[in-house]
């Protein structure tokens, strides 16, 4: 099984309720196989456990990542949510441990 931490690194930041995470690839294979299978999708049906959604995918090839703007993903934001830390490197970590399908031949 391959996951989105296999594959590449992940960074968050957040405005009001939005989470913006983007997912960065080690190498080409590995931007080729996350441009394929990492979709918006497949993000929402992961973040929809936090409530979070609609998800839009954004492609930036010359950096070799994507960029995923999460709506209603903080509780109501970062300012007044009673979790901790919803954002940030929890929401990444979450971003890392998608399962991606298996490839085949």
């Amino acid at each position: 099984m391959t996951r989105v931490h296999d594959l590449g690194h992940a960074r968050a930041g957040d405005k009001g309720n939005t989470s913006n995470i983007s997912v960065t690839a080690y190498d080409a294979a590995a931007w080729d196989r996350l441009r394929r299978d990492l979709t918006a999708e497949r993000v929402a049906e992961i973040f929809a456990t936090i409530g979070a959604g609609p998800v839009t995918r954004y492609e930036l090839p010359r950096l070799h990542a994507l960029n995923f703007v999460i709506q209603n993903a903080l509780g109501g934001g970062v300012s007044r949510s009673l979790s901790i830390d919803p954002h940030g490197k929890s929401l990444s970590a979450l971003m890392l441990t998608i399962e991606l399908p298996e490839e085949t031949l």
